[in-house]
């Protein structure tokens, strides 16, 4: 499965009223490994940049006066994304930006050129409901280091969501059980089970290294295990 995760920066908040894109940055990753390959521009928007926007990522007009305009790109943009499900955090922002771009070349939807979008807000708004969703949230929930991070950019916020989207797809990190985790459990264990179910006990030497690799966990934790 090929994936890439994209992000943006853009003049400002609407891309309605003028707002353009000033850089993409977009990683590939295949069966949810980074391939290496990826794809980053500066682009000049050809017009000025909100303070506010500028505060936030650190781009300005005399920075971006020699880098190239969108319409110079958008076709190495759509050979890398091409057919591929695109990953991005808050992606009604960024698919709109880019339909936006797209549309003054006469190059369809944005989507129409790729498999499909996968919103990361969505996704941790359902897993993480009434807490915050943030980019720099879910990388303090799934300890990933953002240190490094003073200003957003599209390539390193990029890096970041990948980090966070195989955290959050990978199923549980921790050993601990939340309340849905065992409202679950209990569900399953008031199940019948079915008559033709085989069951195989541990004999003596698999329960003996069971021990020791419990024992290995307690030592390596340097505190006792939750399920003592």
């Amino acid at each position: 499965m090929r994936q890439i995760i994209l992000d943006t920066e853009t003049t400002g908040l609407n891309p309605s009223t003028g707002d353009r894109i000033i850089e993409i940055g977009c990683l590939e990753m295949v069966d949810r490994r980074l391939t290496g390959r990826q794809l980053h521009h500066y682009i000049n928007p050809e017009r000025d940049i909100d303070p506010g926007a500028v505060a936030v990522h650190g781009l300005t007009v005399e920075f971006l006066s020699d880098k190239p305009v969108f319409a110079s790109i958008a076709d190495e943009i759509v050979s890398f994304v091409k057919d591929a499900e695109v990953i991005i955090h808050n992606a009604p922002f960024d698919v709109g930006f880019l339909d936006m771009e797209f549309k003054r070349l006469k190059l369809g939807t944005f989507e129409s050129h790729i498999a499909k979008v996968t919103d990361t807000l969505k996704e941790a708004r359902e897993m993480f409901p009434g807490k915050r969703n943030s980019l720099d949230a879910l990388c303090e929930r799934f300890e990933i280091s953002n240190e490094h991070r003073t200003l957003h950019g599209a390539l390193l916020d990029a890096e970041l969501l990948a980090e966070v989207y195989l955290a959050m797809t990978r199923g549980q990190d921790g050993l601990g059980i939340d309340l849905d985790q065992l409202e679950a459990i209990s569900e399953l264990k008031r199940q019948p089970l079915p008559q033709d179910l085989k069951v195989r006990r541990a004999n003596e030497a698999e329960e003996a290294a069971h021990r020791e690799y419990l024992v290995a966990i307690e030592k390596a934790a340097k505190k006792p295990p939750i399920w003592q």
